[in-house]
């Protein structure tokens, strides 16, 4: 047996170890990871290159941002309904989850497309690759990615203020 062959026979088995009788989609997943690897890779050999630098600090004002931006970025890609044809491919539709939310099932069929559903239909899952987005945009544009993060995160003190409102109606 070549090394090769002995490294896939090892993986095959430790994946199956882990994978317990459940369907867990490890494949999809190194894929998904390299794609993050590989575009965090780029993006920084980018930067470089063009001779952007990263920020020589980041604020708490910038970390809060970002942050509220980030969850309203993530909750919009994994459970809204307008976004709903992007996740398509790797989700079924299982119904509606809360106020202008969606569920949905992820596919199984294929393991990239099990890692890529899951991927984005969970927003705790998908916060990493956002923040990431708007890192990059405080390097590549700072002006432009604090405006963009500024929106998404209007959006989501007026998303608390509507659960508010309708908190304060519901109670009179």
């Amino acid at each position: 047996m070549t090394n090769a062959t002995t490294i896939k026979h090892w993986a095959q088995r430790e994946a199956e170890t882990y994978r317990n009788g459940n369907d867990r989609p490890l494949g999809g997943y190194l894929a998904a990871m390299g794609v993050y690897a590989s575009a965090v890779t780029g993006v920084t050999l980018l930067g470089r290159r063009l001779g952007f630098r990263a920020p020589q600090q980041i604020t708490p004002w910038d970390v809060a941002l970002l942050g509220i931006a980030t969850h309203r970025v993530t909750r919009t890609i994994t459970k809204d309904a307008v976004v709903s044809p992007i996740r398509a491919p790797f989700t079924t539709y299982g119904g509606l989850q809360g106020p202008a939310e969606l569920h949905e099932e992820v596919r199984t069929d294929s393991h990239v497309r099990h890692a890529v559903g899951e991927l984005l239909t969970c927003p705790f899952c998908l916060a990493q690759w956002v923040a990431t987005g708007f890192a990059a945009g405080l390097v590549f544009a700072p002006r432009a990615a604090r405006l963009v993060a500024a929106t998404f995160a209007s959006v989501a003190v007026s998303d608390f203020l509507q659960f508010g409102y309708s908190a304060v109606q519901g109670k009179e």
